[in-house]
Parts: C-alpha cells; sequence; structure tokens
C-alpha cells in the first residue's frame, strides 16, 4: 500500500449516495430508522431514566444525531480537523451514555463510530480512530476475551470492507463522469467538423458558380466595351448573361447537393460525372468495378472535377478534354487531362497554384489522398486519388 493511499481522503463520490440505487438507500435508510427507534426505546423505557434525567438522555441523543450528521458533512467536504472533533465527541457520547447505565447505546455509537471512521477518514485517521472506538467496546463487554477479540477484529474488517466498497463505487461514478465529458466533447468536436465540413463544400461550391459566372460577365463587359453596335451583339450579350444565370443556378442546385451528400443524400459518383461531361462535351472513361463511395471522397472527386472543367474553360478555350475515374483496391482515382486550346501556352499550369486547385489539394490531404496537377507535353492534366 503506498503512501498516498495512507494519507489521501476517500473520493467525494464515495462519500456521496452518487451511485446507489433507490432501493438499497430506502433500505439503508429503513434498518438505520429501525435501530435508532429501537435504541430509543431501549434507553428510554429501561430504569433510571425520570424526571430530568428523562430530558437530559433524550437531549444527549438528539445531541448525538446532530453530531453523527455533522460527522457526515465534515468528512464530505474533507475538512479532516472538525472530522476528527466530532468523532471525538461521538466518543465522549458514548462514554457518556455508558456511564449513566445505557449500555445498549453505547456498544452501538462504539461499533458505529469505528465502523464509519473506517469508511470516511484517511486510513492514517481512520486506523487510530476505529482503534480506539474497538478498544472501548472490548474494554466494556463482558464477553470472554475470545468472542471480544473476534468481534473486534470482525467489526475492523467490516469497516475496511465498507470503505472498499464506497470506494469501487465512487471510481465507478468518477469513470462514468469522465466517460459522459469524454462523449460530451466528442460531439462538440464531430459538431465542429460537421460545421467545417459544410462551410467548405458550400465555400468550394459558390467559388466554382462564382468562377464561371465571372467568366462569362467579363467576356460581355469586354463585349459591350468593344462593341460599335449592341443591337448587333445582342445574341451573344443574351447568350452571356443566360450561361451566367445558369451558373448561379448551378451554384445552387451544388450547395443543395453538398448538403445532401453530407447526408447521405447523393447520387453515384460516376452518374455525376457522366451528367457533367455530358454537359461539357467531354469525353468519360471509367475504369474498375464501381462501388459506392464514402460522402467526403464523393465531394472531393466531384469538386476536383467541377474545378478542373472550370480551368479548362477559362484558361483553354476550345481544348479538348479526356476525364477518366478509376476505382482501384485501396481507393479512388480522377485524371482531367486537357489537350491544347485557344489559351496561351502556360496559362493553365500557373491556374494550378491558385487557391481553386489549391483547395481541392487540401481537401485531398485531409483525406489522407493526393492532388497533383500541372502541364505536360500536350496541355495540362489534374490526378487525383482518395482513398474510399
Amino acid at each position: 500500500m503506498t503512501l498516498n493511499s495512507w494519507t489521501s481522503w476517500p473520493l467525494r463520490e464515495s462519500l456521496s449516495r452518487e451511485g446507489i440505487s433507490d432501493a438499497r438507500m430506502w433500505i439503508g435508510r429503513a434498518v438505520r430508522a429501525a435501530v435508532v427507534a429501537g435504541l430509543v426505546w431501549i434507553t428510554l423505557t429501561g430504569p433510571g431514566f425520570t424526571g430530568w434525567s428523562l430530558v437530559a438522555a433524550c437531549a444527549g441523543m438528539a445531541a448525538t444525531f446532530l453530531a453523527f450528521r455533522g460527522f457526515f458533512r465534515m468528512t464530505a467536504d474533507h475538512r479532516l480537523w472538525p472530522s476528527i472533533g466530532l468523532f471525538a465527541v461521538l466518543e465522549a457520547a458514548a462514554f457518556g451514555f455508558e456511564s449513566t447505565g445505557a449500555r445498549a447505546p453505547a456498544i452501538v455509537l462504539w461499533c458505529a463510530c469505528a465502523i464509519t471512521a473506517m469508511e470516511r477518514l484517511p486510513l492514517s485517521v481512520a486506523v487510530p480512530c476505529s482503534t480506539v472506538a474497538l478498544g472501548a467496546y472490548a474494554v466494556v463487554s463482558h464477553d470472554n476475551w475470545i468472542a471480544t477479540a473476534a468481534t473486534t477484529a470482525g467489526l475492523g474488517l467490516a469497516g475496511y470492507v465498507v470503505r472498499l466498497d464506497a470506494e469501487a463505487r465512487g471510481n465507478a461514478q468518477r469513470l462514468l463522469a469522465q466517460e459522459r465529458a469524454a462523449r460530451t466533447a466528442e460531439a462538440e468536436s464531430a459538431a465542429l467538423t460537421e460545421r467545417g465540413r459544410i462551410a467548405r463544400e458550400i465555400h468550394d461550391v459558390l467559388a466554382h458558380s462564382l468562377s464561371a459566372q465571372l467568366v462569362h460577365l467579363e467576356a460581355a463587359r469586354l463585349l459591350i466595351q468593344r462593341s460599335t453596335d449592341l443591337e448587333a451583339d445582342r445574341d451573344q450579350l443574351l447568350g452571356r448573361v443566360v450561361a451566367s444565370r445558369g451558373m448561379a443556378r448551378e451554384g445552387l442546385d451544388g450547395t443543395r447537393e453538398a448538403l445532401s451528400a453530407l447526408r447521405g443524400e447523393m447520387v453515384p459518383v460516376e452518374d455525376f460525372l457522366r451528367s457533367l461531361t455530358a454537359a461539357e462535351g467531354v469525353r468519360l472513361e471509367v475504369k474498375g468495378e464501381g462501388r459506392a463511395l464514402s460522402a467526403e471522397a464523393g465531394l472531393t472527386v466531384r469538386r476536383v472535377a467541377q474545378e478542373a472543367l472550370t480551368n479548362v474553360r477559362k484558361h483553354a478555350p476550345g481544348a479538348r478534354v479526356d476525364v477518366r475515374l478509376e476505382y482501384a483496391r485501396d481507393g479512388v482515382g480522377l485524371e482531367v487531362r486537357d489537350f491544347g486550346g485557344r489559351g496561351k501556352p502556360g496559362e493553365l499550369a500557373r491556374s494550378g497554384s491558385g487557391y481553386g486547385l489549391l483547395g481541392m489539394r487540401e481537401r485531398a490531404e485531409l483525406l489522407g489522398g493526393t492532388l497533383d496537377s500541372g502541364p505536360d507535353e500536350e496541355g495540362f492534366v489534374v490526378r487525383l486519388r482518395v482513398p474510399a
């Protein structure tokens, strides 16, 4: 046994009623009430208590009861010296009962003090206090020394067993409280993570949509600025405005789709890519056996495909684009490759370090995947691989 176990108090949970079932609590109260009532009856109906002596006996019992309650409260608050003082008062009360001939209350009080001290005080204090109480009981006992020694040892062992039971209950309550706190913290962390995920999805959707809108609006602005006959260019301007409106609607739909995906209500990635590439006039190739992906992996593939195709429209207009989706054993891969276009050489390569693909790269790394982008001899390529 370590030094700390001798000097430390029992856990506060051990000294409270936490973890005690209602049935056990009511049984304990009933037993204590029956014992107290029996002792009061035996004492007050016995010989020698009449008149003022009876009043004094009642006052002494009331004071003893209050001292016991105070001892329980002081030990629950881990206040050592007040607890020792109240224990001394209880011992004095027991000797007072013995001196007036009320042997039964005195013996019960000594035994109760010995067990309670073992349960509620640090062992370095509980052992001497319990020894004093049991020693007083042994001195006044009329049994032979063998029976007295056996009773004294049994009461001391009973007090230690009660202490172990209280400590086990206290440890269980503390572990339960820690588990509840950990679950609460985990739930709060999960909520924050979910909020961050939703914010990232909405940001990526709107960034993609707004970027595409800016392309069309900038083209419309240049057309208005350079045109000498707006009526003749009316169809082109209308086409740009309609395209911008479509991109805005696409952004709203994408936001709803992102929220649905986070709730586990999204269409398969392969179907989404088929719709996207068909709308963009892009060839799609699927390799491997298709399967359902996690919400995070599926959204990452969607966003990377959208961002890559938006970059092609911005920086390599007219380029031929191939999209390949590959289901591997340990994940899923996406490759978007363009083959030239009317943009300036290297212009799309520089966009790979912009915020769009950089955000996609960070998203892939959060999932334990990778995203590489850069120019090659034919144009520009974006490669994504994430665990499924």
